[in-house]
């Protein structure tokens, strides 16, 4: 089965581009988020590739005066992984690793035309692979750069200026292996209760960006992390590793949301700084697929281009239901180091809690903190 992706030296394993290795869970995936200098508007687009399900999908949704308005889209992939649109949504790649278009053509009241610079080269997180008991759960690497976007965005016939002096945000790449499309009915032995911290940090701050994520399981031992401080410009490698990066959140009374949190880092030279965070806005990410109990990653939603509008009101979700779980908290970060000297930028405290985690105190799949 020969595609246009034949023609390009992209190729993985023996087989042409459409066949991608053996894992009916193996998937491609572009994710983007943007937001205003205070917060104020910010949006989020997700676009996936599933090359065993045949399917690709893609969502956009936007943040505005406690409203969140999100389109999905979904189609048969028809083994052609070059074709990045799905109904009216398109992701261009304007220049590989540094300037990537996004367009959505008017739909359901939503549109947007955006065009994403990276400030840096993007960084390669460490691949992340978990098992439950002898199930491979994720076998994935994922890249991160933040950036600075310009265009338009048009909600419910308002229309926003994206000025690139102003907003901010992060893009990434990400493929491999993760639960995607309908859960696997053949129950693990033995069974195991569920349970993911998940903690990912970008932050752009006036001529640098942080980054920081963490997995921890159940009694609180990192299995993938990562605290890496990038200057604007930089190049492949030029990225600063900081070290015994320490993430200390604390959470609203009686919930698994962060109220505010402190990541404590030291630098090649052994000084320590600290970027603090507080909310400013909960995005959630159920409104681009994320654990959405119909339009979950992969899904099957028809042999036809299927296209539907779904609104939210973040503010008064139940936190504990089990797709609010997943947000981006839109974040004031404010950075020290050593000498007391620092800077205030904003960023995304993304946030997935469930299951045990004993530095937080939790014991069971929901409980909240004390």
């Amino acid at each position: 089965m020969l595609t246009a992706g034949d023609e390009y030296p992209i190729h993985q394993t023996p087989e042409p581009v459409a066949f991608a290795g053996s894992d009916r869970n193996f998937y491609d995936r572009f994710f983007f988020n943007g937001y205003s200098a205070d917060g104020s508007t910010f949006f989020a687009a997700a676009m996936g590739v599933y090359p065993h399900l045949n399917i690709i999908d893609a969502s956009v949704s936007i943040l505005r005066g406690g409203k969140q308005a999100s389109v999905f889209m979904s189609r048969p992939l028809n083994m052609e992984r070059m074709d990045t649109f799905v109904g009216p949504l398109s992701v261009s790649v304007v220049e590989p690793l540094k300037k990537v278009r996004l367009t959505l053509k008017e739909t359901e009241g939503l549109a947007l035309d955006v065009e994403f610079t990276g400030r840096a080269f993007p960084i390669e997180e460490p691949r992340f692979t978990r098992r439950v008991g002898p199930r491979m759960m994720m076998d994935l690497t994922r890249m991160t750069q933040n950036g600075r976007w310009s265009g338009t965005l048009k909600m419910d016939g308002e229309e926003i200026k994206v000025d690139p002096k102003s907003w901010t945000g992060t893009r990434d790449r990400s493929w491999g292996v993760r639960p995607i499309g309908a859960p696997d009915p053949q129950p693990a032995i033995p069974a195991m209760p569920p349970q993911f911290y998940w903690i990912w940090t970008p932050t752009n701050f006036p001529n640098l960006s942080v980054f920081f994520h963490v997995n921890e399981d159940g009694a609180g031992e990192p299995w993938n992390q990562r605290a890496s401080l990038v200057m604007d410009g930089s190049k492949q490698g030029e990225g600063i590793h900081l070290s015994n990066p320490v993430m200390d959140v604390r959470y609203a009374k009686g919930t698994r949301r962060m109220q505010t949190a402190t990541l404590s880092v030291t630098d090649p030279s052994g000084r320590p700084h600290t970027v603090e965070f507080t909310p400013l806005g909960t995005f959630l990410m159920k409104g681009i697929g994320y654990g959405h109990p119909v339009w979950r990653h992969g899904a099957f939603q028809g042999d036809q281009l299927k296209v539907v509008r779904e609104d939210f009101a973040p503010g008064k979700t139940p936190w504990a239901a089990p797709e609010n779980l997943h947000i981006q908290e839109i974040v004031k970060a404010v950075h020290k180091g050593p000498d007391g000297a620092g800077s205030e930028g904003i960023g995304t405290f993304e946030q997935l809690f469930l299951g045990p985690h004993a530095p937080s105190g939790f014991k069971e799949i929901l409980d909240g903190a004390a």
